[in-house]
């Protein structure tokens, strides 16, 4: 990537482009992949196998396929195919964040694919965010529609990715271990995590990860978030069925190979390389959008007030957004205009948040930015923070601004970054 693509008609400071370009870089998928490779000792196989599921799926089982040399067959599924990939891997191209009929075909091919390894064979599997939705086998009795209307309405809800996945791994046959239940094969997965504490059933609904969950606590996150849902899906958790097969003890190995701190690293590096006081405030920020937005605001006021600038200060985390409007926009650009008043005003300073896959919500945004004079230059368009947050409307707001971050697709994806910086 380049630090021009990050820039907007505010931020026009090459400084604070290239650390945004850093933290990109420091998960890049394919290096993160090389890396491990180069260091990990494989099982003892005759065949091997390559599966990558997710956002980062290309640019993960490419890296894999150039480090090993040689392989006997591979598969991809991811959401925007972007390079050709190698003759002898098929890749596929399904929905997200709603899953539609290409996750129901990816599903079966995946299944397909692993289900006819034997035990002597190794399959590697790549996987990253974004791989609940794209890969889908739904349970008995569950059909697609129902699976869009729980995804849907659990999306809307404001719930936390992680009691989401709760709900998707009780009703397909892919997530919770099924995907690594389904084969006779030794498995190793390299993992690019998105989800805080990077746990392994949640990232993607652990294809390759045993499932701590049941139904219980999936009628319990239906409760918790006030989720409605077609009575198909509360029937399939309510009645008594059989535990969902798990991964064989010994034959899977599950390894992490990044996550957002690993972002942020790159970021703090490449702010001590720009003469930027970097201090990391969290790597585990989650809550609503709006609230987090309202109290990264009040640490820049503070932090612009009394540190010594140049500064940064850096969050990851994955902020939630209740809809309950009909507005355009991400988790990301919401969070920067619940910012935009507080700081009204304050001078040399920015608040940025972005998505690091280059998508924030149903949008072609990554994020937004919001500085000090964000609230006097909307009102000169006719706009106020206030309205737009009302109804979730973020990115006309930036766009009037000329201040969306559109770096376009990263080829990675970990958790959303938050910048706070002081000029």
């Amino acid at each position: 990537m380049r630090p021009e693509q990050f820039l907007t008609r505010s931020l026009q400071d090459r400084r604070i482009a290239r650390i945004l370009q850093a933290s990109i870089e420091a998960v890049d998928p394919a290096l993160l992949v090389a890396r491990q490779l180069r260091d990990v000792v494989l099982p003892t196989h005759s065949r091997r196998f390559l599966l990558g599921l997710g956002k980062a799926a290309e640019a993960m089982t490419g890296s894999a396929a150039e480090i090993l040399g040689s392989f006997d067959g591979g598969l991809i599924i991811t959401k925007h195919r972007s390079t050709e990939a190698d003759p002898r891997m098929t890749v596929l191209e399904a929905g997200h964040p709603i899953p539609d009929h290409r996750s129901l075909a990816a599903g079966r091919e995946a299944i397909r694919f692993v289900s006819g390894l034997q035990e002597d064979d190794l399959l590697l599997c790549l996987i990253s965010g974004g791989g609940s939705a794209l890969v889908t086998s739904p349970i008995a009795g569950i059909s697609l529609q129902d699976l869009q209307a729980l995804t849907s309405a659990a999306l809307a809800s404001g719930a936390e990715i992680q009691d989401i996945n709760v709900l998707r791994r009780q009703l397909d046959q892919v997530k919770g271990g099924g995907l690594a239940a389904a084969t006779k094969a030794s498995v190793v997965s390299l993992i690019l995590s998105d989800v805080i504490g990077d746990r392994l059933e949640a990232i993607a609904s652990g294809p390759t990860a045993p499932n701590p969950t049941g139904s219980q606590e999936a009628l319990g996150v239906l409760r918790k978030y006030r989720i409605r849902v077609p009575a198909t899906i509360r029937t399939a958790l309510e009645s008594p069925k059989p535990s969902a097969a798990t991964p064989v003890p010994g034959r899977v190995r599950n390894v992490i190979i990044g996550n957002g701190a690993l972002a942020l690293s790159g970021a703090v590096r490449q702010a001590d390389r720009e003469g930027i006081a970097a201090l990391v405030l969290e790597t585990r920020l989650q809550g609503e959008a709006q609230v987090v937005g309202r109290a990264m605001a009040v640490k820049l006021v503070q932090a612009s007030r009394g540190r010594k600038r140049p500064f940064c200060m850096l969050a990851s985390g994955e902020t939630t957004v209740t809809l309950t409007g009909e507005g355009v926009g991400g988790r990301n650009q919401e969070l920067v205009l619940a910012a935009v008043d507080i700081l009204d005003g304050v001078e040399n300073c920015a608040l940025i948040s972005l998505a690091t896959d280059g998508n924030d919500g149903p949008t072609d945004a990554a994020g937004a930015l919001a500085t000090g004079a964000s609230k006097s230059r909307a009102a000169s368009c006719g706009m106020t923070a206030a309205d737009h947050l009302a109804r979730h409307a973020a990115y006309p707001f930036f766009d009037a601004l000329g201040d969306l971050l559109k770096p376009g697709y990263t080829g990675t994806n970990v958790n959303d970054l938050i910048l706070l910086v002081g000029l």
